[in-house]
């Protein structure tokens, strides 16, 4: 049984911040969604259509695949470089497809589903020329290496073209298995509106599973110059069961489901628990799929198998609230974390997930179960949202990572097509290391807007340097934004209403006189309290600084129920859950405080002082 104290712990005085509007929390997502599928179109290869829209861009890559005797003009270079790979554009396909799947009506709402679907099929157009035999794909065009050298337009290119592919001596289960899912989710976008097509992808799908599932081996072992830009770490167990859930999906087909049932075990779908989802690791995502097949009365016969699964997927979810027995990482200002290079990848995705979940849970008319507690689908819902408004310029440096959302976004984007001048306004060649020298070096923003492009996005700490060589951070990726269109989608179609955000909604006041910066001083008492000064910027004229706020369980037992007073407060906080009666609690994914442990929150201010008090809390 626990007992309550009621205390005065040490104050800690915080200043006041005058802030953009941005931060209030209100988000223009049709925009949002507008630009992110626009951002698309500034990848596109090959011969460019007339209705194009980011009109910066030329044809490019019109050789591709010649001197291997097949046309493989078209597709998407992933990022910021010239390069087809063709494992993360066959995830960025079907993440894109699934958004639609899901989502679609409320893309239609906001006015972008035809976009949505150009997007798509600008993908699978490529991937069905890529595949000229049902055991043959090819899966890069161009190296990184030769390609990394040099500095170019993709419409100077003259770096190597060559095309790489697999086939029955040299496979690639995990090329083929993404594939083989691309095809068939979007198959399914297309049943509708081009059947014809639809029909197309499908056959290509089925042809796909079979040469992966007969033919195993890792791709990057027979593409060997994939292997330092996108390594299959995962192997390729988790794109097998993949390729199946979505087969089944698309076909109805009995084998796909049952396949699933009979390969859980053996290729990891019941037994890992994963922390993270994206193109290489797609354990997480079949999960999900799988536990709505059962939560939709799907299984048919293979209910205690795909139960696992369900398991695990859930133990996703709750590992990304905090709430697991393995929880993921998250920075100060709530973002989750894993890595420093395009970090924000892994929260699109994992957002996504998060999301789709919580649908899936309400049709079920469930709650998530996690170790820390029951989470309700509006929490889950309310989570995700929190990720996407914290990309969107809810964060402590007050930065969309979403270029050209807001007035506060990254100008220097790691990204040869946007930081070199459009070939239209200056046809000049733009020589392979002239670029470098001209272009990457220039200390400018770049004078073509990536319009839409999520950037790597900020460190552990929510720092962020707008560099155009701080690749980690500022370089864009396609399958950063393909997760993020169904998101967007749904909570511009009114499901916004979902509030659990970390930061507080503050009216906007006139400044004070400036108070002198208090001293980082630990609290007496059983939670001691520190702050210190972790970055300043200036803005219209006046400094702001970010602080970040420690508090520390000194005890030898757990404290949990813990309420924190903060008056006088009128700029943002994030790291903390304010309550009903205006206090604050610890963030939805800390239920509790263990001995020795520390929970950080951070805030942002110019002037005039705050006070912060614990008032109280229970120890077990």
């Amino acid at each position: 049984m626990g007992v309550v104290f009621n205390s005065t712990a040490t104050t800690l005085f915080l200043l006041i911040v005058i802030v953009p509007l941005a931060l209030a929390g209100v988000h223009d997502y049709r925009q949002a969604l507008t630009k992110s599928i626009l951002f698309f179109e500034a990848q596109r290869s090959g011969y460019l259509p007339a209705n194009q829209r980011v009109k910066w861009r030329g044809h490019s890559g019109l050789m591709d695949g010649k001197a291997n005797g097949v046309d493989l003009v078209g597709g998407y270079y992933d990022a910021g470089d010239n390069v087809k790979f063709g494992l993360p554009m066959a995830f960025t396909v079907t993440m894109m497809s699934w958004s639609i799947i899901e989502y679609g009506k409320q893309m239609a709402i906001s006015g972008e589903l035809g976009h949505a679907m150009a997007a798509i099929k600008w993908g699978t157009d490529y991937l069905i020329k890529a595949h000229p035999q049902p055991h043959v794909l090819y899966g890069e065009v161009g190296d990184g290496n030769t390609d990394h050298y040099c500095w170019q337009r993709p419409e100077d290119m003259t770096t190597s073209r060559n095309a790489y592919r697999i086939d029955q001596n040299n496979p690639g289960s995990d090329l083929a298995g993404e594939t083989a899912a691309a095809m068939a989710a979007a198959s399914i976008v297309f049943r509708r509106y081009n059947p014809a097509y639809s029909k197309v992808l499908l056959t290509h799908a089925n042809q796909l599973f079979d040469f992966a599932d007969k033919y195993r081996g890792k791709y990057d072992s027979s593409i060997t110059v994939a292997q330092k830009y996108y390594r299959s770490v995962s192997g390729y167990g988790d794109e097998l069961l993949w390729a199946a859930a979505w087969l089944y999906k698309a076909s109805g087909n009995r084998y796909y489901l049952n396949y699933l049932g009979r390969n859980g075990d053996a290729l990891g779908g019941t037994g890992w628990s994963m922390t993270e989802f994206g193109w290489d690791v797609k354990y997480a995502g079949v999960q999900t799929l799988v536990a709505k097949f059962l939560m939709g009365g799907k299984a048919r016969g293979n209910g205690p198998v795909f139960g696992k699964y369900q398991q695990k997927a859930e133990e996703f979810m709750c590992a990304c609230l905090g709430k697991g027995s393995r929880n993921v990482q998250k920075t100060p200002g709530g973002l989750i974390f894993r890595q420093r290079w395009n970090n924000l990848q892994f929260v699109t995705s994992a957002s996504f997930l998060l999301t789709v979940y919580s649908d899936y849970l309400t049709s079920a008319r469930r709650n998530l179960q996690c170790s820390s507690g029951t989470v309700t689908p509006p929490q889950l819902l309310a989570f995700a949202k929190s990720q996407v408004d914290y990309i969107l310029g809810d964060n402590p440096r007050a930065t969309s990572y979403m270029v050209g959302y807001g007035n506060n976004y990254p100008r220097q984007v790691h990204h040869r097509g946007s930081s070199i001048v459009s070939i239209k306004v200056n046809p000049a060649f733009v020589s392979c290391r002239g670029g470098y020298a001209t272009w990457y070096s220039r200390k400018a923003s770049d004078p073509n807007l990536l319009t839409g492009a999520i950037v790597g996005g900020p460190d552990a700490y929510d720092n962020f340097a707008d560099q155009r060589n701080n690749f980690q951070q500022t370089e864009p990726a396609t399958y950063n934004n393909a997760p993020l269109l169904g998101v967007l989608a749904r909570l511009h179609a009114g499901h916004a209403g979902y509030n659990q955000l970390l930061q507080v909604e503050i009216p906007l006041l006139k400044p004070t006189a400036a108070q002198p910066e208090p001293k980082a001083t630990p609290s007496s008492g059983l939670i001691a309290m520190t702050q210190k000064t972790t970055g300043s910027w200036l803005a219209k004229g006046k400094k702001y600084y970010r602080y970040s706020v420690t508090l520390t369980n000194k005890s030898n037992k757990t404290i949990k129920k813990v309420n924190i007073s903060v008056s006088n407060l009128y700029g943002p906080l994030w790291g903390l859950t304010k309550t009903a009666s205006g206090s604050y609690t610890l963030p939805t994914w800390v239920s509790s405080l263990p001995a020795g442990n520390s929970i950080e929150f951070v805030y942002i201010h110019t002037a005039s002082p705050a006070k912060v008090s614990v008032s109280s809390y229970t120890l077990t």
